[in-house]
């Protein structure tokens, strides 16, 4: 008698929130694919980057949203915080992959260093768990994300299938475009791109200045294989990331600009 294999623990978390349209519709891809533990912030933590909680406490909840057959916590913590806690007291072993988002809007080129999307799929991949964030470029919070569904369970997928390489992560873009509009998957590197930001000031209605972070994306990368050019022209696209931040091409350079300073006395 042939033995049953065990199916694959999916971990899903995001930065929108456990209530955000984006997770649940996300759930919804990947439902056929394994079982699935859901931990995810109890409130929008957009832009938390890989931030932590430290001195304060993190408080978890049962979340029934998803329906019996989906084992779910909100969290009181950063989308990092989801991630290291669901490893360290909610599942037995760590899970078969991890799973981030799907966010409502863009996380390609810098994006991806602010992104608690991101950062929770990179958690998960220094912790060397297989880890995908997914991003729709829709801000909107009710945001079609029924056409994204398909590419987002054949993506997740594959990583399943696939041979596990150490600590790996895949940033991943969807257009807000209709299916018939997007032309196909490109793998691609990060753009060169960024906000020039500006903070304007204003005042309360006490009289009292503050200031609205505002400003516009710039690409000042022209190439053809970056990840805004594919999105732009309505390709998913896919950029594997890491969290090693060294700048090797600068390294021989430093050594020499440091080379001949010297400890006195």
């Amino acid at each position: 008698m042939k033995k049953q294999s065990t199916p694959p623990v999916i971990l899903i978390t995001n930065d929108d929130s456990i209530f955000a349209p984006g997770i649940h519709a996300l759930v919804n891809a990947v439902r056929p694919l394994g079982k699935i533990i859901v931990v995810a912030p109890d409130k929008a933590q957009s832009g938390m980057g890989h931030a932590i909680t430290i001195g304060q406490p993190i408080r978890l909840q049962k979340y029934d949203g998803f329906g019996p057959d989906v084992e779910a916590y909100q969290c009181s913590g950063t989308p990092v915080d989801c991630v290291k806690i669901a490893v360290a007291n909610i599942l037995p072993a760590k899970p078969t992959i991890c799973v981030s988002g799907i966010n409502h809007g863009a996380n390609h080129s810098i994006n991806v260093i602010y992104s608690g999307t991101m950062s929770a799929a990179v958690e998960a991949a220094v912790e060397d768990i297989p880890s995908i964030g997914f991003s729709l470029l829709d801000y909107s919070w009710d945001a079609d994300f029924s056409h994204v569904e398909k590419y987002i369970r054949e993506i997740v997928s594959a990583v399943l299938k696939s041979k596990k390489l150490k600590n790996y992560c895949l940033n991943v873009n969807i257009p807000a475009k209709t299916k018939q509009a997007i032309k196909g998957i490109k793998v691609c590197r990060q753009a060169n791109a960024k906000y020039q930001e500006r903070f304007d000031e204003r005042k309360d209605p006490h009289g009292k200045k503050y200031y609205w972070l505002t400003g516009e994306f710039v690409n000042f990368d022209k190439g053809k294989d970056t990840d805004v050019a594919a999105l732009k022209n309505n390709y998913i696209s896919v950029v594997p990331v890491q969290f090693d931040l060294t700048n090797y091409p600068h390294t021989n350079h430093t050594k020499k600009l440091l080379e001949n300073i010297h400890e006195e006395g």
